[in-house]
């Protein structure tokens, strides 16, 4: 496996009235290429805080997070989020779709942002949208979609940048077992035809079935890394 991502030694504390708490105790892992990763756990212990910031969106105590040539930590906040937008894709619990927008105008929200041309922009969202069975669906505003259909516009927002690396918070625990499962294989289909590395985070113990691979976190520390089955290589794009 190549990994496209490399976390080493991360540390992170919080301190909650005046009681310091280690949230990530030396936690060193690698995400791969075309891979669906699930990241496993109960609630507090850790597995958001490790996702905020191999993505970059907070910083460790200790440790280094690299991507391709990109060392987080040695980043500006300026720099930071502009690898984010190039190169990160992201998909919360909550939809995060603006209410006045259909369908294809949040999915081409992101590449407005990188100055897509708008030709280029609307092809690439329709393309996304039929990646997730919604092309006949793009002219719907979130309040005429259901949950399932407003998850997967997320999914396809994220995925129209081509990332690098897809990170999923929770993709499924707003929805129905039926629409979580679809979620799911979007997510699973988009690493393997796209070569993107995709890490989920979940307590949805249903997933595990699915994953490539198994990270389990408990009170801060890393304490499994399986690959259940055998992972063919996609599709790569690198980083420079």
């Amino acid at each position: 496996m190549r990994p496209v991502l490399q976390a080493t030694h991360i540390e992170k504390s919080f301190n909650v009235q005046n009681i310091r708490t280690r949230a990530l105790i030396d936690v060193t892992v690698d995400i791969c290429r075309a891979e669906f990763t699930l990241m496993i756990g109960p609630s507090g212990c850790g597995k958001s805080t490790l996702l905020a910031i191999l993505s970059g969106m907070s910083s460790p105590d200790q440790g280094a997070v690299h991507v391709g040539s990109f060392n987080l930590s040695e980043l500006t906040d300026e720099q930071r989020d502009l690898f984010r937008l190039k190169y990160c894709g992201f998909i919360f619990q909550g939809f995060n779709l603006f209410p006045a927008l259909t369908a294809l105008e949040q999915v081409q929200v992101p590449l407005d942002y990188m100055n897509i041309p708008e030709d280029e922009a609307r092809e690439r969202a329709l393309l996304a949208l039929d990646h997730v069975g919604l092309s006949k669906r793009k002219h719907l505003r979130p309040a005429e979609m259901s949950g399932g259909e407003k998850q997967r516009v997320a999914i396809a927002r994220a995925i129209v940048k081509r990332p690098v690396i897809l990170f999923a918070d929770e993709p499924t625990s707003a929805l129905d077992s039926e629409n979580g499962r679809n979620v799911i294989e979007i997510l699973r289909a988009t690493a393997k035809e796209t070569g993107t590395a995709v890490l989920c985070v979940s307590h949805d113990m249903r997933l595990l079935s699915k994953a490539d691979r198994v990270l389990q976190m408990e009170d801060g520390r890393l304490l499994r890394d399986e690959r259940p089955n055998a992972v063919s290589q996609s599709t790569e794009r690198d980083v420079p």
